[in-house]
């Protein structure tokens, strides 16, 4: 017997319908532990069911699906002993402190009060919101907001956190300080998986990425491999208003480079010239500007099948 682990998640065939509508069709996914992992997918891809029915909120058709080696629907209560979930919205109350939030939210898990208290002051510290835990929620800012709603998550630590679109809404700079923080509960052992509007977000956090579409996943990978499968470099020369006057592909290399700059120059167009790489908003759009493709025997497109 293999002494791997089980995977953080692990899902097949899952099927769900909602008002009629055929949500997930025997999706398939498994995320490996201490992974952050990102899905991927078109406004009602089914991103959020998926998320539901994983931390228990939605009870699948068909299919299994189990978290932290725990089956969902036979055994729910364990499953949300070992799992925590972050929504689109913080789930904070304003009139409370940051402190107060924190040991109210100790005190439902079970702590003793003393001990409530200290496990806020951890988080409070660990999220770097000490300066403001006497101060009333309702005049944080939004990134405080979900920096605290994630402090709340983890006063009894997951195995696997789930944020779903964890940073709508906020300004950049606040998106990047939670990027931080959730880089740091990865980096402390706890699997995320998380889906995002943001496709940025997803190269920056990922270490893999699944495409949800026509509810199953059509590729999966890390963000570099999914980049490469649909094209490689490209030199672009543009004229002074900025618009594209030509385009020569190029390996990246200095060679290629010198070779596709020679062709630009044979051709006795004259702008400026820029090298483009492939990004996830390609790999989006050629995922799901079509119909999907039918899934493997592993529930996701294989990488050479999107080159």
């Amino acid at each position: 017997m293999s002494d791997r682990p089980a995977p953080a998640i692990e899902i097949r065939g899952l099927c769900k319908t909602l008002g009629g509508h055929s949500v997930l069709d025997g999706l398939d996914l498994s995320v490996e532990r201490g992974e952050v992992f990102a899905l991927l997918g078109p406004n009602g891809a089914g991103k959020t069911t998926t998320i539901n029915v994983l931390t228990t909120l939605v009870r699948p058709d068909s299919g299994s699906v189990s978290v932290a080696g725990v089956d969902v629907v036979t055994d729910p209560a364990s499953a949300k002993r070992r799992i925590s979930l972050t929504g689109q919205s913080a789930a904070v109350d304003d009139v409370l402190t940051g402190t107060e939030n924190l040991v109210m939210m100790a005190r439902l898990s079970g702590l003793s009060r003393r001990a409530a208290r200290l496990r806020a002051n951890e988080l409070l510290d660990r999220f770097a919101l000490t300066d403001a835990a006497t101060r009333r929620v309702g005049t944080y800012s939004g990134g405080m907001r979900r920096r605290l709603d994630l402090a709340l998550s983890f006063v009894v630590t997951p195995e696997v956190l789930f944020l779903d679109e964890p940073t709508t809404g906020l300004d950049t700079r606040s998106r990047r300080e939670l990027w931080d923080v959730i880089r740091s509960l990865a980096a402390a052992g706890t699997t995320v998986f998380l889906t995002t509007q943001y496709l940025e977000e997803a190269d920056q956090l990922a270490d893999r990425i699944a495409v949800l579409h026509g509810g199953r996943i059509v590729a999966t990978g890390t963000p570099a491999e999914l980049k490469a499968r649909v094209g490689g470099d490209t030199v672009e020369l543009h004229d002074m208003r900025g618009d594209l006057v030509r385009e020569e592909p190029t390996d990246g290399t200095v060679s290629g480079l010198r070779r596709a700059l020679d062709v630009l120059d044979e051709s006795g167009a004259e702008g400026i010239v820029t090298l483009r790489r492939p990004s996830l908003d390609d790999v989006f759009l050629a995922l799901t500007s079509s119909d999907p493709r039918p899934a493997d025997t592993r529930g996701a497109a294989s990488l050479q099948e999107i080159a």
